[in-house]
This record gives C-alpha cells, sequence and structure tokens, in this order.
C-alpha cells in the first residue's frame, strides 16, 4: 500500500475523509499554518490555491521549492480562471501543474490517482532521533537506548510528531490536525488518552516523561 498525504492550503468542498483506492492510501490535511507542516507519512502532494489569505499562492509556491522539506513535494495551483498567463506564471514559480477550480474532492481525487506515484519516495524520512529516543519510520518503531517500547500507532506517530517539532507548544486541535484525524471528527479528549498512554510506555522504558502539559494551551515535548 503506498501512502499519498494531501496538504490543502484552502477548503475542500467534499471534505477530509481519508481515501482508499487500489494500492494507494490517501490522506488529506487541511494546511493552515505555512510555518508548520503536518506528519508527513507518504509521497507528498500540495494543493495552493492562485489568492490565499494571507499570500499569494505564487509566494507560497516559491517558499515550499526553497525548502528543502518540501522541494521535491508534487505542487499543483488551483487557478481562479483558465488563464494563459497565470498557468505560466504558475509553472514558472514552480508548479508542476494546475487546475481551474473550484476544487472538489472529486477532481482532486481523480487528478491524484490519475497521476504516476508508485515510485515516488514517501518524504525521504527514514529515522528521527531527539537524545537517547528514536522513531525508525521505515520499521514502525520507537525505542529509548536501543530498547523497543511498546507503543499503538496513534502513540507512535504523536511521539516522532514531537519529536520533529521539540519545545513547541501544540493544542489538542493542533495535534488532531497534525495526524491527520480531522474527518471523522475526533474529540478533542482523545488527545489526553493518546499522551497518557505515550508517557506510560516512555516511563516504561525509563525514559522519564518529556512531555509537559500547559495549563490551558496544551502539550510541549521538552528536550531538557
Amino acid at each position: 500500500m503506498r501512502r499519498i498525504d494531501i496538504l490543502l492550503a484552502s477548503e475542500l468542498s467534499g471534505g477530509l475523509a481519508p481515501f482508499r483506492h487500489d494500492q494507494f492510501d490517501v490522506a488529506l490535511h487541511r494546511w493552515t499554518d505555512f510555518a508548520e507542516l503536518p506528519l508527513i507519512e507518504g509521497a507528498l502532494w500540495i494543493f495552493i490555491d492562485w489568492v490565499l489569505a494571507d499570500m499569494s499562492g505564487l509566494e507560497l509556491c516559491r517558499r515550499l521549492r526553497a525548502d528543502t522539506l518540501t522541494a521535491h513535494a508534487h505542487v499543483t495551483m488551483v487557478l481562479e480562471e483558465d488563464n494563459q498567463e497565470d498557468r505560466k506564471r504558475a509553472l514558472r514559480m514552480g508548479a508542476d501543474d494546475y487546475l481551474v477550480g473550484p476544487l472538489t474532492r472529486t477532481a482532486l481525487l481523480d487528478r491524484v490517482l490519475g497521476a504516476n506515484l508508485g515510485d515516488q519516495d514517501s518524504a525521504g524520512i527514514r529515522v528521527v532521533t531527539q537524545g537517547d529516543l528514536m522513531v525508525d519510520v521505515a520499521a514502525f518503531q520507537a525505542r529509548f537506548q536501543g530498547k523497543p517500547i511498546s507503543l499503538m500507532p496513534n502513540e507512535l506517530r504523536l511521539l516522532r510528531y514531537f519529536i520533529e517539532h521539540p519545545g513547541r507548544v501544540f493544542s489538542r486541535t493542533q495535534l488532531i490536525a497534525a495526524l491527520g484525524k480531522q474527518e471523522p471528527a475526533v474529540d478533542e479528549r482523545t488527545v489526553d488518552v493518546w499522551i497518557g498512554r505515550l508517557r506510560r510506555a516512555l516511563k516504561g522504558v525509563g525514559a522519564g516523561n518529556p512531555l509537559r502539559t500547559v495549563r490551558s494551551l496544551g502539550y510541549v515535548f521538552d528536550t531538557v
């Protein structure tokens, strides 16, 4: 099964529920904080609207191509109208292709499933570490000082995300979005359950409790 992570810079008509088709597992993320990526586990595809609230789609495309984490992502520019000059500008700025909006779930899936992504690398990330903690992304395994940590899938993915963003306070809503759990909706208190399990697992292997609760805000992974 090949996973494709899709980032959407605007709302999507039809919703963000995950989609599975033949050998492809498609996860859709509503991407609101352009300075922070959600958890990416597969080939990355980004759909950018021509006009965004805080910047132009062209500027966001330029930033994506300048960032090593997104430089090799597939980028589709969603144009407001089929204008030849706009198409040229989008491609010159680094978009791989374009389509004319408004973007719908059906149009998005038709474009993605019609492309040849079978050989695209899944974001290139294989191992992430923080001190003695390590998450082997390819093997779906976490370890502390070489000892395996028994974690359920959501807790393992949460640990990876925290390791990738140490010192950053995340709200429950942000963590749900980062893990691609927006649809069907997940109760925010479910995050507390994930955190509790993750804390117990880390303590169980002698890793202490690097996850700190920040009152009224959320959780942060401390490195000291």
